[in-house]
């Protein structure tokens, strides 16, 4: 039996909003930057719609946002994969 490859685990220093989280991760460090980047790209534009200066707040208001386009495209990918089961 083939031993399964593991990844070791990376430090990542990413900003978000103003503060910076050390991670770690075996995703990759580009990865985790790219999505670090979208986070703070959601909580600027959050911050700059909404005029608020809570942390927090801006934070769940990014993370709404998130979440509706990940439903959103799951919807999506639900419907097609139905289109290709019916085939």
């Amino acid at each position: 039996m083939a031993k399964k490859e593991t990844k070791e685990p990376k430090r990542v220093e990413v900003e978000i909003y103003g503060v910076t989280y050390p991670l770690r991760t075996t995703d990759g460090e580009e990865y985790v930057k790219s999505l670090a980047k979208m986070v703070d790209d959601k909580m600027q534009m959050a911050a700059t719609n909404t005029g608020s200066f809570s942390g927090t707040r801006i934070a769940v208001i990014a993370a709404l946002e998130i979440a509706d386009e990940y439903m959103k495209l799951k919807k999506d990918y639900d419907e097609l994969m139905q289109l290709i089961d019916e085939k």
